[in-house]
């Protein structure tokens, strides 16, 4: 059944096969980013069942923008897939606090300002799904993505109770952990390196910003592949809460909950004894 679906960041990587692979299914996209002319030339020109918007996720006038030009086009919007983001990399200290809250602009606050454009119109359609894109670093934190991590994590919290605040009109949520797939997130322009530099972190700085230059176009996921399957969950009555996407990411969240369960095992005896005596009050 066709659907109208809104995907952000759609000029370029994983955004690009989203939108491709669901006007290639029969669906009607709104493909949007910040800019539309780069946007229509990637998925090939003008097409009947696509419209392409101006939207910068850190814009919340642009995200109002967007969903009325959606529902003027379309007439409704069924999904909302929340794809755009960038990564600001290094270690804490050499990390600015411009570029910590220049994270948070995009992968949280924007992915916030588009679903507060959407949501009130899925709540009076009483039908919708929010699609948000995390990481598998929103589970696990790794060494030299302090900044993303913390955004991905924030993004997670958001996405898991929001589910609760929209249940009742029938709209459902799904957050989405992708591992490393072969998209353009590795290059200049969706990544930024390191602006400061200290002397203790220097021996490890060069040394990893290399490692991580070095996987870009090796990544083992299929982005086409997310794309599909991110269809699937789209099209599903009652569609997974959480979708974690790619072998090393299963691994991850495996290895994470079993960290958990230990941590909550050793923590028992000293951390489940601290509520009040209220027979000795």
């Amino acid at each position: 059944m066709s659907k109208v679906i809104l995907v952000t960041g759609a000029g370029r990587g994983l955004g690009t096969d989203i939108a491709r692979e669901a006007l290639n299914a029969g669906h009607r996209v709104v493909a949007t980013g910040c800019r539309p002319s780069e946007v229509e030339k990637t998925l090939g020109g003008p097409q009947n069942n696509l419209l392409v918007s101006k939207l910068d996720v850190t814009n919340a006038g642009d995200a109002e923008s967007a969903a009325k030009a959606a529902v003027d086009h379309f007439g409704r919007i069924d999904v909302l897939i929340n794809n755009a983001g960038n990564l600001f990399t290094g270690y804490f200290e050499e990390i600015s606090p411009l570029q910590m809250r220049q994270q948070f602009e995009t992968n949280l606050f924007g992915p916030m300002n588009v679903t507060r454009a959407v949501l009130p119109i899925m709540r009076r359609q009483r039908a919708g799904h929010i699609i948000t894109i995390t990481s598998t670093a929103g589970l696990v934190g790794t060494e030299f993505t302090s900044a993303y991590a913390a955004s991905k994590f924030a993004e997670e919290g958001w996405m898991e109770s929001l589910r609760y605040d929209v249940e009742p009109y029938n709209i459902r949520t799904t957050v989405v952990e992708p591992g490393y797939f072969r998209t353009e997130f590795l290059v200049d322009g969706s990544t930024t390196w390191p602006e400061l530099s200290i002397d203790d972190y220097a021996p490890r700085t060069a040394p990893r910003i290399e490692a991580m230059k070095s996987m870009n176009g090796r990544q083992p996921g299929d982005p086409a592949k997310l794309a599909r399957a991110l269809l699937t969950l789209a099209d599903q009555d009652k569609p997974l809460q959480r979708f974690i996407a790619g072998a090393d990411a299963v691994e991850a969240a495996e290895i994470k909950a079993r960290e958990l369960l230990t941590q909550a095992a050793a923590s028992r005896e000293l951390g489940g004894s601290l509520s009040f005596d209220d027979a000795n009050a």
